[in-house]
Order: C-alpha cells, then sequence, then structure tokens
C-alpha cells in the first residue's frame, strides 16, 4: 500500500499542500506562471547586494528577457518530453519524437546566445543563468538520454554555462537539501512518489485512498 503524504512547499514560510487533483488547474481563476513570478520576487526581496541583478534598466530589461524565454521556451516543452517519455502511461512515438525535437531549438537559441559568453548578461551569473539550471540538470531523464551520454554535449556553449553553475558551491548546498526534502516525502526525481510509474497510477492511487477515506 502506497501512503501518499502532503508536499511542503519553502518560499518565504512553509505552505502545506494537502492534496492536488490534476482537473484542478482547469478552475478560474487561472493562475500565471508562478516560478517567474517567485524567481522575480526572491531577486527583488533578498538579493539586496545585487548580487544576481543589474541595477540599470538595460540590465534588468535583458534578464526579463532571459526569464520569460525560459518560461515560455524552455519550461513547456521541457516538461512536455518528460510527460511523454517518462510519465505517460502509454508510450506514443510520435508525441516522443515532436516533444523531443523541441527540445533542440530552444539549447540552439541559448548556445547562439552565449556565443563568446560565459554568462547571458553582463560579466556575471544572474538569476537569468540560474532559472535554466534545474530542467538542464534534469534533460537527460526528460530525454531518457542512454547512460553516460550527456544530452548537452551537442550544445558545448550550453554545456560550458551549464557546468559553471552547478559547480557553484551554493548550487551543490541546494540538491544536498532538496534531495534529502525529496526522500523524506517519498519522492523520486521524477517528482513522482516512489513505487509510481505514471501518472495514470498516482491518479487511481489518489482515488483509491479517497475512497478509503471516505468509507472510514
Amino acid at each position: 500500500m502506497l501512503n501518499t503524504k502532503p508536499i511542503t512547499v519553502w518560499l518565504t514560510r512553509a505552505y502545506v499542500i494537502e492534496s492536488f487533483r490534476f482537473n484542478d488547474v482547469k478552475l478560474k481563476p487561472y493562475t500565471i506562471s508562478a516560478r517567474t513570478v517567485e524567481s522575480q520576487y526572491l531577486e527583488e526581496v533578498y538579493d539586496t547586494d545585487k548580487k544576481l541583478t543589474y541595477e540599470s534598466l538595460n540590465g534588468r530589461q535583458l534578464l526579463n528577457q532571459y526569464l520569460h524565454f525560459q518560461m515560455s521556451g524552455q519550461r513547456p516543452y521541457y516538461g512536455q518530453a518528460g510527460w511523454c517519455n517518462v510519465l505517460h502511461h502509454e508510450r506514443i512515438p510520435s508525441a516522443m519524437e515532436r516533444y523531443n525535437d523541441q527540445v533542440k531549438p530552444c539549447l540552439e537559441v541559448l548556445s547562439t546566445c552565449l556565443e563568446d559568453k560565459t554568462w547571458l548578461v553582463g560579466d556575471k551569473c544572474t538569476f537569468a543563468d540560474l532559472s535554466f539550471v534545474p530542467w538542464n540538470c534534469r534533460l537527460d531523464m526528460l530525454l531518457q538520454t542512454p547512460p553516460g551520454e550527456d544530452p548537452l554535449a551537442k550544445y558545448p556553449n550550453v554545456q560550458a554555462w551549464h557546468d559553471h553553475m552547478v559547480d557553484r558551491p551554493s548550487w551543490k548546498r541546494c540538491m544536498e537539501v532538496r534531495d534529502k526534502l525529496m526522500d523524506d516525502q517519498s519522492l523520486m526525481p521524477n517528482s513522482m512518489p516512489k513505487g509510481i510509474n505514471n501518472i495514470q497510477e498516482y491518479e487511481a492511487e489518489i482515488a483509491r485512498e479517497a475512497a478509503e477515506k471516505g468509507r472510514s
């Protein structure tokens, strides 16, 4: 028997999501991309020394440009590739091929933007650079890349940029904390509960537990 657990989300205080139904996202009011808003909020409130941003108007606009490219270009296509390759209960080759192919233009754009550059904007790592790291860290899983093969190898500009960020001590500490918290909540690296292979199984387990709770 699988016991699903509440998911604790840390931002400025702890919020506990007791349950979540996939149909909830279809209900009004519709929500905008929360992670983009969170990134901007955290940056503006906590980065008082401007270590990860710029104060100039031009610098801020360039950072927001890349942040919105991450929101509209990287996130949806990486997410769809992960859904089709990993989470969907049925393997549909045409869908898998389509979204795997959609990942390539995103990496090609980043590769072009990083030509002869270390960072996307200016001469330092910013929140715009870091916004791309979580998805790129999981790209091998999303694309089901063969063991030992780096999906960024075809894009040396992107690979070098990514390596600079994941080598940061602060990033390594974040990953250690994340791995521990996910393990504490019985979650796998793909964010699914341990013992669950796809969304269909997850929804069935949620329905079963709800039915048991209703009978008790």
